[in-house]
């Protein structure tokens, strides 16, 4: 019921915001919450300035047709190095470049010089570095349609000059028969990994010469009591039992992105409750499928959701990640249009945007498709309103990314005045009370942690907690405990002692009720003769 209201909360009219922040609490029930983000501006077409594009008098003139706004865009890429925005522009058949401050347009390529096909056909992801080996900027484009993966240098504003395709691999172990890559990183040795469509053992890998390399981090089966049994079944059935039952297959995964690290993570768009979100390494290894691994949890915690919006009822359906050169991950719900923002170790930081049903409202989603982060801003790229939404960080979400760094790293003590600063502007906000109870473990203030850690029912760190306090008031009353054991001690050999030697403590002897009572009565009777 709590996320329900949450979700009815979030899709009010645009005064400050087209949405109302939550989060969850200890107990996974969504609560309101003040807001990490907020819009701070929308930009279209007319906005970026593709009205050059029509211009014959503009060096980046291509048409008197060129189209005026973006149409299904599905992937954005920035560049900070030489602050560009990277979009690709899919149904329009063009990359265009924007400035990253004023997000005017800088450059615009319709396909690229020396390759086997002159112009793109639905580029659908697109990656930008610096190439060791040739010493200069590369773009690398998911040219879908095409079929192919471009990687080419820049020689200006309008031109891309080709360096290698990445095309259809010949191997036996690729067995699907088309090869239409969608997304793309690019790793420091310049391994290219690849999302294609239909292909679930993984992303495909190219080496830098263009060699396919195998498959990577392929998403494992989801166990259900439908797989379960249909593997006892497997083991009695006969051949021709078995060559019509249906295979259980991982589920291809949607989207990924790489850290400063190498580290791939990737993410699912279909329900699953297995690695839905994972964390690569070298090996393809999910890092995250530990002990603990099925208690990361990504998305809206409650199932099944309405939204009142579109009068239906949704799930989470995460389309997009992204992973801040600040180690913050971002997952893009295409479901709500929300961006779930973590720290390093998973832990939900915030929520905020919404999905709307309608074209015209400002800062609001109707299909986002990518979701990429620079500094304080969050950049979410919408393929049916055809702009790119802007959020900005708040001031409320300045204290909670700074006592985050500091918690992560750590550093408890010096995280303790910004989750105070938390506290002031949000009450119910769960991590800071844990953030101070760590805090006051630290500084040794034991009946302070354990309070905090109470308010936040974090059992695992109270329990802790606890445990120092009981040795630290073991230490601290240690002599009158030595000195009252002492004493008892001394009190039992002493007791021993007399004993041995036969003396007993003198006792009052009660006299038995049959003789107590003639007696009273015969005191009495004396008493009334005097």
């Amino acid at each position: 019921m709590a996320a329900v209201t949450a979700l009815s909360m979030s899709v009010t009219a645009f005064a400050d915001e087209p949405y109302n922040s939550y989060n969850y609490d200890s107990w996974e029930d969504a609560v309101p919450s003040q807001s990490a983000y907020m819009v701070e501006t929308t930009i279209t077409g007319a906005e970026m300035g593709l009205s050059r594009l029509r211009d014959p008098s503009d060096p980046l003139y291509v048409s008197d047709t060129a189209p005026l706004s973006l149409n299904g865009a599905r992937d954005i890429f920035i560049y900070e190095e030489d602050k560009e925005l990277w979009v690709a522009d899919a149904n329009n058949n063009r990359i265009l470049v924007l400035g990253l401050d004023d997000y005017q347009l800088k450059a615009c390529y319709t396909g690229v010089k020396g390759s086997s096909v002159d112009n793109f056909l639905n580029p659908f992801g697109i990656f930008v570095n610096v190439s060791e080996s040739l010493g200069q900027k590369v773009v690398y484009i998911a040219d879908t349609d095409n079929s192919r993966i471009v990687k080419a240098t820049i020689k200006d504003e309008k031109t891309l000059e080709c360096v290698r395709e990445y095309t259809k691999p010949t191997d036996s172990i690729y067995t699907v028969q088309s090869f239409n890559p969608k997304k793309l990183v690019v790793d420091k040795s310049e391994t290219v990994y690849t999302v294609v469509n239909s292909v679930n053992t993984g992303s495909a890998m190219f080496s830098r010469e263009g060699k396919f390399l195998g498959f990577f981090g392929a998403n494992r089966v989801e166990v259900t009591a439908a797989v379960i049994a249909q593997r006892i079944w497997r083991m009695i059935a006969s051949e021709e039992q078995l060559a019509g039952m249906k295979r259980n297959v991982p589920i291809e995964y949607a989207n990924f992105d790489i850290d400063l690290d190498g580290f791939i993570y990737t993410v699912t768009e279909q329900k699953t409750s297995t690695d839905a979100v994972k964390k690569l390494n070298p090996a393809g290894y999910n890092i995250w499928n530990n002990a603990r691994g099925n208690e990361y949890k990504f998305g809206d915690l409650q199932g099944q959701l309405w939204d009142p919006v579109t009068n239906k009822n949704f799930q989470t359906r995460l389309t997009d990640i992204d992973i801040s050169k600040e180690g913050l991950i971002n997952v893009l719900d295409f479901e709500t249009g929300r961006v779930f923002q973590y720290d390093k170790e998973c832990n939900l930081i915030c929520i905020f945007g919404s999905k709307t049903s309608t074209s015209d409202q400002r800062g609001s989603m109707l299909n986002p498709n990518a979701v990429e982060s620079c500094g304080k801003r969050v950049f979410v790229v919408d393929g049916s309103k055809n702009d790119i939404t802007v959020f900005i960080e708040t001031q409320f979400g300045k204290y909670v990314h700074a006592a985050f760094a500091l918690y992560d790293e750590g550093r408890y003590v010096e995280a303790k005045s910004e989750w105070e600063e938390v506290i002031k502007r949000d009450g119910g906000y769960t991590y800071a009370y844990i953030g101070l109870g760590k805090a006051a473990l630290n500084e040794e203030h034991f009946s302070k942690a354990l309070k905090y850690f109470k308010t936040a029912y974090d059992q695992d760190d109270y329990d802790k907690a606890f445990k120092y306090a009981r040795e630290d008031f073991l230490r601290e009353h240690f002599t009158l405990i030595i000195i009252i054991i002492a004493v008892l001690i001394v009190l039992l050999i002493v007791k021993s002692i007399l004993k041995k030697k036969g003396i007993k403590l003198i006792k009052r002897r009660k006299k038995p009720l049959a003789e107590a009572i003639p007696a009273l009565f015969k005191k009495k009777k004396e008493k009334e003769g005097e």
